[in-house]
């Protein structure tokens, strides 16, 4: 119990990380004179999907443990509404991560506010507004450099507030038309490593995803 326990635990706040991740960055040198229009570009390019649907795997390593963590599931993205995470194994879980939020949903859609944990706010924040291609809102806290193409990219960022640095090193992102991958890097050494599989447009909502999100 305590092993399935400590397994939520860690995937939980790896998601509740990831999802802050898109809706904050800010520039480096080295990108403004290196690369912003393919910044840009990207952001442009993502921001064609207004909601996305994906397949997810996480591995999680940290230090203290001698396994990685690994998870599975599915994900949707709602431009302005935020994210929610479908845990399918090793156990069965719900977030809704919206702005700073994030709540645990049950099957019968009752929602419990979960406590974000320093740096995650940050970084699902961050991550909404990437995908939601809001380039404003994501240069506020990062440092970011750009490389590759818009066809296939990767971003490498950096937080400027020194709270935040004092628990995230640093956030990788790589993709094309969609986000594929997102590596986390925090200052304890934990590092998790997020694949996307199989994403596309989202289609029509069900009702527990709208309501999830707030939708009418």
């Amino acid at each position: 119990m305590l092993k399935k326990e400590g397994s939520k635990f860690v995937a939980r706040n790896a998601l509740k990380l990831l999802c802050t991740l898109l809706s904050w960055l800010s520039l480096s040198t080295h990108a403004q004179t290196a690369s912003p229009d393919l910044l840009h570009n990207i952001f442009a390019e993502l921001n064609q999907h207004s909601a996305v649907r994906a397949s997810f795997t996480q591995q999680r390593q940290i230090p203290a443990l001698t396994q990685s963590q690994h998870s599975r599931g599915q994900l949707l993205f709602v431009s302005g509404r935020g994210m929610l995470w479908q845990v399918q194994q090793p156990y069965q879980e719900m977030l809704a991560l919206t702005g700073n939020q994030t709540a645990r949903i049950d099957a019968s859609g009752r929602m419990q506010s979960v406590r974000n944990e320093r740096g995650i706010s940050q970084i699902s924040q961050m991550l909404q507004s990437m995908l939601a291609g809001r380039l404003d809102a994501v240069m506020r806290q990062f440092n970011v450099s750009a490389d590759g193409s818009v066809a296939r990219w990767t971003l490498h960022f950096t937080p400027k507030q020194t709270r935040v640095a004092q628990v995230l090193r640093d956030i990788q992102l790589d993709g094309g038309s969609f986000l594929q991958g997102i590596r986390i890097n925090m200052q304890d050494g934990t590092q998790t490593d997020i694949r996307m599989t199989d994403t596309r447009d989202a289609g029509p909502l069900s009702a527990l995803e709208k309501h999830s999100l707030g939708l009418p």
